[in-house]
């Protein structure tokens, strides 16, 4: 399931005290509602409830930090609920508490995840983050994952033109299809609004004739509508994340579209994305080719995206891109790969797309320029140089990735210049660094998952990461016991060659 974070409209909760109960007002005050886990209770007490919410958090983030007092104001509100709701936290970056953390794919702080049956099925938090939005919506997904719509103001109710809703239409509540809608409402109930009738007349689209099973999706894009009668299980999943996403994927500043976008980047597909400037005379004319193209591929693992450059400044930096490249289409693969058309123009897009589709068209990858003068104890090391620097030197090579805004890497800095300076002497072994937020880093190679990250790379093509101390005695003592001669490298690549 693509992770997305699609907040909900807000409830105002009232919460009233009695008279008679002012005496324990205090003691109430001073209890804390959210209960905290760590590994020692975490499988025990998950295991004795339906229905539970942990926050798993790290005390110096500022953004768990921000979320506590709000975390357990809703606590206390849904303590009282009916049948109580629990939260819970659990310290993620305890030592002992790691392993349960990576078990629950923890990344980042806070990671909110809501474990049903025991935590048997393990879903992501996707709503609000202050108390009133927190209680609004665990408390939808305490309850029924589908509710039964039974007039047509109901229907008006909850069709929604800015969101998706998947309705069951059925001759009765009962029997395997609407087991198996049933089934699907809990698995996807995260992500989208289910409901199920009796009667299609209530429904305010499509043919109100109908007596089922089917299953009618209402969306606010392309057809607004769609039926499937297809109830395998697995089938019904395909078909509500297929048709739950635009052909074209508007982003702008426009909110409504929002929800859509975060579904877009979620999502596993290939990426093709056209970046232009919406107010430009040519908009229509791009618009139009590129739900042309959409069309031709749909269904077919690449989906599409139209961005204004306005809105899109963080694509731009993350890509590496420039706004006099524009019109420009850029199509990023699952492995991280991009193909990219700068200066584009409508009657272009059907070939450039097909050229990728037949593996025409080569990556493009994003690079500082090379510098004039690297004289500097650490080498700056670029995209466009990582091979020739660092994975074809033939030297022992340490190498830091690292972002400019990191405190760690600024703190980390002075102390490589010393290591760098203390090596000088052997030609064998450089001490390089590259800004991977600037260049385009091989996921197949390295993995960054913070800054900095160190890695050492000997001159036999042995790739390790370092996670030791940060000193310049450590490192250096490390390189030393993991380096060889560059020239055993050399003498093996000639014997290759002969």
């Amino acid at each position: 399931m693509a992770s997305s974070t699609i907040w909900m409209s807000l409830l105002l909760i009232v919460f009233a005290v009695s008279a008679a109960a002012a005496a324990d007002e205090s003691e109430s005050e001073s209890k804390e509602f959210v209960v905290t886990l760590d590994h020692s209770n975490f499988t025990d007490f998950v295991a004795k409830h339906k229905f539970i919410v942990v926050e798993f958090y790290a005390p110096w983030c500022g953004h768990c930090k921000k979320l506590a007092p709000e975390y357990e104001k809703a606590a206390s509100i849904l303590s009282t609920s009916d049948p109580p709701v629990v939260l819970a936290k659990f310290d993620a970056n305890e030592e002992q508490n790691k392993a349960l953390s990576s078990e629950f794919d923890v990344k980042g702080f806070p990671t909110i995840k809501i474990l049903r049956y025991g935590g048997s099925v393990v879903q992501e938090y996707k709503g609000p983050r202050e108390a009133e939005g927190i209680v609004t919506y665990l408390k939808k997904q305490s309850g029924p994952a589908s509710s039964e719509i039974k007039s047509s103001e109901e229907a008006n109710f909850i069709v929604d033109d800015n969101k998706i809703l998947v309705v069951g239409v059925f001759p009765e509540f009962s029997g395997e299809k609407f087991e198996n809608f049933t089934t699907l409402a809990e698995r996807l109930r995260a992500d989208y609004e289910f409901g199920h009738t009796l009667d299609a007349k209530v429904l305010p689209r499509g043919d109100s004739s109908a007596t089922g099973p089917l299953v009618r999706l209402f969306k606010p894009f392309d057809e607004l509508f769609v039926d499937s009668e297809e109830f395998d299980v697995d089938a019904l999943v395909k078909f509500v994340e297929e048709t739950s996403t635009p052909t074209v994927t508007l982003f702008n500043k426009d909110p409504k579209h929002h929800p859509f976008v975060i579904k877009y980047f979620n999502s596993p597909s290939v990426k093709a994305m056209l970046f232009l400037n919406f107010s430009t005379e040519q908009f229509d004319a791009f618009k139009s080719k590129y739900h042309e193209v959409a069309q031709l591929y749909k269904g077919k693992d690449l989906i599409f995206l139209m961005g204004d450059v306005e809105a899109s400044q963080g694509a731009f930096q993350y890509f590496g891109l420039k706004e006099e490249q524009v019109p420009l289409i850029i199509i990023q693969n699952n492995d991280g790969e991009k193909f990219f058309k700068a200066n584009i123009v409508p009657d272009q897009i059907t070939s450039w797309v097909k050229d990728f589709k037949d593996g025409n068209v080569q990556p493009y990858r994003k690079s500082e320029p090379i510098p004039e003068v690297n004289n500097e104890p650490v080498k700056v090391v670029v995209a466009d140089t990582l091979q020739d620097m660092v994975l074809k030197s033939g030297k022992n090579v340490f190498l830091e990735l690292y972002a400019p805004w990191c405190g760690h890497c600024k703190k980390l800095a002075p102390i490589l210049d010393e290591v760098a300076l203390s090596l000088e002497n052997d030609a064998d072994v450089v001490i390089a660094k590259i800004d991977a937020t600037a260049n385009d880093i091989p996921s197949g190679v390295f993995a960054v998952k913070g800054y900095p990250t160190l890695y050492f790379r000997s001159s036999t093509g042995n790739l390790l990461q370092y996670d030791g101390d940060r000193t310049k005695e450590d490192i250096i003592d490390f390189i030393k016991k993991n380096r060889a001669p560059a020239a055993t490298v050399k003498q093996e690549s000639r014997k290759e060659e002969l």
